[in-house]
């Protein structure tokens, strides 16, 4: 295992900017890291505590997953997503918009579930789920805010423990937790993580990108699961998704190994 935490050490030591990596094996309980707890721009990995946080209001009928919402001119955001492309008018339910911004990242899904659910419930389930770094602090394409230095934020080790409460179904009730990584396995966005895996291989996983930034973030399920959570800000992104590529795979491989 040691030779292996050294050969992943050197890769990510080598990608130019701030490379972020956690990783936990869900059989055995090993984990490691590198730069694990380094707050960067959360892009659309920030989305995870949403879905979290909009299955937690499902859960306490405080929102019906059947709730409609009509999608108006003034509510589409630019890519990633679909609802950008679709039709005025356009009515969709709630846990649609939960799909969406998940599966394909939806910019206008997430806003219109954030200004649903409120930004302050959103962090206090973050807070409450053991989260301290990682914030959401304004809606997604907030220019005004941008401009001011306001971001989301996340961190490698924090998405981890995310995930980990998912699979432990912690992160609402059980079934919720397992409804999650459902949608979070019905993942379009597939270039990093899965990318040199088996095509078998189930992956619950989430992609965040921005200029200069890339993560991914997610469970496989190997014969031994194990999270792995890559974070990069000021980085470029084919370098480093490179790296992500090959150092889950080296993952994969060795799994059962790690202890």
């Amino acid at each position: 295992m040691e030779k292996l935490r050294q050969q992943i050490e050197q890769r990510l030591s080598a990608v130019t900017g701030d490379a972020c990596f956690y990783y936990e094996n869900l059989a055995t309980g090993v984990c490691f890291g590198h730069a694990a707890d380094k707050p960067v721009v959360a892009a659309s990995v920030i989305k995870l505590a949403v879905l979290i946080e909009a299955f937690r209001q499902m859960d306490a009928d405080a929102v019906r997953a059947n709730e409609m919402f009509a999608i108006a001119r003034t509510d589409k955001l630019p890519s990633c997503g679909a609802l950008n492309y679709l039709h005025d008018g356009l009515c969709v339910t709630f846990r649609d918009l939960c799909v969406l911004m998940t599966i394909l990242s939806d910019n206008t899904a997430t806003n219109l579930l954030i200004k649903r659910l409120g930004i302050g419930n959103i962090n206090d389930t973050l807070r409450m789920l053991g989260a301290e770094k990682m914030t959401l602090n304004r809606l997604l394409f907030d220019r005004e805010a941008s401009s001011r230095g306001i971001e989301n934020y996340i961190t490698a080790r924090e998405a981890g423990l995310l995930l980990k409460r998912l699979y432990d179904g912690e992160a609402v009730s059980g079934p919720a937790s397992e409804d999650m990584l459902s949608i979070l396995k019905d993942q379009r966005l597939n270039g990093k993580i899965p990318f040199l895996l088996p095509h078998s291989v189930k992956i619950a996983h989430k992609t965040g990108e921005d200029d200069g930034i890339t993560h991914d973030v997610g469970i496989v399920y190997a014969r031994q699961p194990f999270i792995v959570c890559f974070c990069g800000e000021h980085v470029s992104p084919p370098e480093f998704e490179r790296a992500m590529q090959d150092i889950t795979l080296m993952l994969y491989e060795n799994a059962e190994r790690i202890r």
